[in-house]
């Protein structure tokens, strides 16, 4: 806040008009002693009549909707403080901020800052207005140095110390005036320095002071209402506030014939393409006229408006509905989307889908059919084709057995497999979301990936084939049983055969043969058939396996990736629940 010297706000000692200096006394604002001229003569009010004691002050109350939407910003800064910065939300908060300080403050008084360029004569309004000569005019520029206030009633002091506006720059006026102007009681009345001023600290003090009044008055004169300095660094900025706005063309007293309104007419225009609504037909929007501070003329309609407005007491709830829509506009490309986000069903299963290949649950669900093939051969299978196999395995050397190739290499594969996976996962979730969400969502994805590929090989080793031979089916001791009996009519026709041979029974090879043929032809039937039937229980063993490395390594998955995604699109929906509650609106693309 600029500091105030004990001069005036033109920034000289304050001088009567027989250029005495007199002394600025450091009296409550609301005392009644100032110096006013009047018809040119000094006149000296002496300390006002006081009244009954002042009754305490209202504070502001907000409807419930202004309420609501002041609520949910709230809400929206606490869960986007870890995912926004703070550039981001520092207008957001400034305005929960002052809207708290406001509504702490009288709810019975309005604030209204009288802004202008250099000449406009807003100084001159602001006496016109006030029916002294309180604000400094004269040609020297910039002729106020300091925002001065004025009050038609009492317990606006702390309103006027939210200004930062000294006790010694606060005015009344006169008392014949006021209760004239009892229609403007609660009207606080502040006079701006130039908003174009060559001083630095000035200018500042007009942007300080505007984002702190509930309306203002832009009073603009014939040669500059089209200055763009004022329409891009002010109006246009302002535009969502054009119910709180007045904008006066002064000095119509100057413009001959019908200019005046050729004047006003461009000036709306130029209003209009700034996207201020006018407040037209008795419409809602900023209050457009022509006026000559200087004559009078269009005065007394402007404090007409005032009245009125000021009657209403809606102004500062109306400032602070319109500084949300401002914030809500500029947080749009951070909170709100046009399509659908989050993740599908088909998104996670395609991540299940590839975590389960990188962990070879395909590869697992084979090896585990073959493994229910072998043990089912080796129950079913003929003792001699047993035997063959058995002799053929002992026989190779063991230095035939290759290890497998390439196993470093099938380790890279998956590993890759795996942060392929979480890219893809990650870019799905991100589609659609704006760009610091899609950011959180996808360092989440690569927060849960980290030490996944070392969780699936360890999950694979758990969850691969169980020890032990794989079960057997109820037929299985039948087709044992069976298989056997080939084996032995095998060996009683042979050993018929041997004692035919050795005389030591009578010459029949009928029966002995056909027992060995029944034997011979039987066991390979029998295993065949045991092959076949072992194909659907193998084949059901295998994809059991499958099926169970493919759950273990989806929960991998889920619990160290998919979970904090889908966290972090939940926070992301309630955020953009809440900006809707902010924006009055819906938001599209609800995922």
């Amino acid at each position: 806040m600029t500091a105030v010297t004990d001069q005036d706000h033109t920034g000289q000692p304050d001088r009567d008009a027989e250029g005495s200096s007199r002394t600025d006394t450091a009296t409550p604002w609301d005392d009644g002693l100032i110096a006013r001229r009047v018809n040119g003569e000094e006149q000296s009010t002496a300390t006002a009549a006081r009244g009954p004691a002042p009754q305490p002050v209202t504070p502001l109350a907000y409807d419930p909707a202004l309420r609501s939407r002041l609520d949910a910003l709230r809400e929206l800064i606490g869960l986007s403080r870890t995912r926004l910065d703070n550039g981001t939300l520092a207008q957001a908060g400034r305005i929960l901020d002052e809207a708290t300080a406001r509504r702490r403050l009288s709810g019975q008084h309005t604030v209204v800052a009288i802004a202008g360029a250099t000449g406009s004569g807003k100084s001159q309004l602001f006496n016109a207005l006030a029916g002294v000569p309180i604000s400094e005019t004269g040609v020297r520029r910039p002729t106020t140095a300091a925002p001065i206030a004025c009050s038609w009633s009492d317990g606006a002091a702390p309103l006027i110390e939210r200004l930062g506006i000294p006790p010694r720059l606060r005015r009344r006026p006169l008392q014949a005036t006021a209760d004239a102007d009892e229609r403007l009681r609660g009207l606080v009345l502040v006079d701006l320095p130039d908003h174009d001023s060559a001083a630095v600290q000035h200018r500042e003090q007009v942007d300080r002071v505007l984002g702190l009044v509930d309306a203002v008055i832009w009073v603009v004169d014939p040669e500059k209402y089209a200055d763009a300095m004022l329409h891009e660094r002010y109006l246009r900025p302002m535009a969502a506030h054009a119910e709180v706005m007045f904008v006066v063309l002064n000095q119509t007293d100057r413009l001959p014939g019908e200019a005046a309104d050729q004047v006003l007419d461009d000036l709306r225009r130029l209003l209009d393409e700034d996207g201020i609504v006018l407040g037209e037909y008795g419409e809602p929007g900023t209050t457009v006229q022509g006026l000559s501070a200087l004559t009078g003329d269009g005065v007394g309609e402007l404090r007409e408006s005032l009245a009125r407005f000021v009657a209403e007491r809606g102004a500062p709830s109306r400032r602070i509905s319109a500084d949300v829509d401002i914030a809500a506009a500029r947080l749009w490309p951070v909170y709100a989307t046009r399509r659908r986000t989050g993740l599908s069903e088909e998104a996670r299963e395609e991540f299940s889908d590839r975590l389960a290949d990188a962990v070879g649950a395909t590869a697992a669900g084979e090896a585990a059919e073959r493994a229910w093939l072998r043990n089912a051969n080796r129950a079913c299978g003929t003792p001699w084709l047993r035997l063959w196999r058995w002799c053929q395995e002992r026989s190779e050397p063991s230095t035939g057995r290759v290890a497998p190739r390439g196993q470093p290499d099938e380790e890279a594969t998956a590993r890759q497999r795996v942060e392929q996976a979480v890219r893809t996962v990650a870019d799905r979730a991100c589609a659609g979301l704006p760009a610091p969400w899609a950011q959180a969502v996808r360092e989440a994805a690569v927060r849960g990936s980290q030490g996944l590929p070392e969780a699936l090989d360890e999950l694979a080793v758990r969850a691969g084939l169980p020890p032990g031979r794989p079960p057997r089916p109820g037929w299985w001791p039948v087709a044992v049983l069976a298989q056997v009996s080939m084996t032995v009519l095998q060996f009683l026709g042979g050993l018929w055969l041997v004692a035919q041979i050795a005389g030591l029974m009578a010459p029949n090879l009928g029966v002995p043969v056909l027992l060995m043929a029944i034997g011979i032809v039987g066991g390979p039937l029998i295993e065949w058939s045991c092959r076949m039937a072992a194909r659907g229980p193998a084949r059901r063993y295998g994809l059991e396996a499958e099926r169970r490395l493919r759950e273990a390594a989806a929960g991998c998955g889920r619990a160290r990736v998919l979970d904090p995604v889908a966290s972090e699109l939940l926070r992301y929906r309630e955020v953009r629940e809440q900006y809707g509650r902010v924006a009055g609106v819906g938001v599209a693309g609800r995922g």
